[in-house]
C-alpha cells in the first residue's frame, strides 16, 4: 500500500475517533446488564405468582404457561441458577398435596362403604355368635378382598425446570449483540490507526 493511500484512509478515520466506539460499546453492556436483570427479576415474579396461584388452588395452568412462555422467550430467566435454589425449581406442591389428600379420602371413603358392607354381608352369612366375635374374620376377609387404597401420584408430574435460550432476539439479546460489534469495531479502529501511523514514520 502506498504511502499517499495510507495517508488518506488515516484521514479518513481519523475524525471518528476509536473512543467513540469504546464509550458506545460501554453504553450498550450496560444496557444489556440492566435487560438480563430484568429478565431474570421478571421470571421470579411469574414464578411467585405461580406458587401464590397454586397456594390459593387459582388458575395454575395459565400461571404455568406464562412462566413457561417468558423463560423459553428470554434469555437469563433460569430458576435453578444460584446458591440455595431446589432442583426442579417448580414445584406445584400445593396442587400435588391437594390431589394426594383427594385420592386418600377417595380410597377412605370406599373402604368405609366396604367395612358396611362387610358387616352386612358377614351378619347374614353368620347370624349367630357372641356380641359377633364369630364374625370379625368374615369382615376382615370381605374388607382385605374388596378393601382399596390411595393410589400413588407421581411427583414427577408436578414438577418442572424451564430452560432459558443462550441466546435470544429482545432487548438483553439484542443489547449483547451491539455490545460485540461496537467492541469490535473499537478494536478494529485502534489497531488501523496504530498500524498506519507506525507505517507512517517508517518509511
Amino acid at each position: 500500500m502506498s504511502k499517499r493511500k495510507q495517508r488518506k484512509i488515516l484521514k479518513t478515520i481519523e475524525p471518528v475517533s476509536y473512543w467513540y466506539f469504546l464509550i458506545a460499546t460501554l453504553i450498550s453492556a450496560s444496557v444489556a446488564a440492566w435487560a438480563l436483570r430484568d429478565n431474570n427479576l421478571t421470571a421470579l415474579r411469574l414464578h411467585n405468582d405461580l406458587i401464590s396461584v397454586d397456594k390459593s388452588s387459582g388458575d395454575v395452568n395459565t400461571a404455568l404457561n406464562n412462566l413457561r412462555q417468558f423463560t423459553y422467550a428470554h434469555m437469563n430467566t433460569n430458576l435453578s441458577s444460584g446458591p440455595g435454589t431446589i432442583y426442579p425449581p417448580i414445584q406445584l406442591q400445593y396442587t400435588y398435596q391437594r390431589l394426594v389428600s383427594a385420592e386418600q379420602a377417595r380410597a377412605d371413603a370406599v373402604n368405609k362403604q366396604v367395612y358396611t358392607d362387610a358387616e352386612s354381608y358377614c351378619q347374614n352369612l353368620i347370624p349367630t355368635g357372641f356380641s359377633g366375635r364369630g364374625r370379625v374374620p368374615c369382615i376382615e376377609s370381605y374388607v382385605t378382598s374388596h378393601g382399596t387404597k390411595a393410589q400413588p401420584i407421581p411427583a414427577a408430574l408436578y414438577e418442572f425446570d424451564f430452560v432459558s435460550p443462550f441466546w435470544s432476539p429482545d432487548l438483553a439479546g439484542w443489547a449483547i449483540l451491539t455490545s460485540i460489534i461496537l467492541f469490535i469495531c473499537f478494536i478494529v479502529r485502534f489497531v488501523l490507526e496504530k498500524w498506519l501511523k507506525h507505517n507512517l514514520k517508517q518509511h
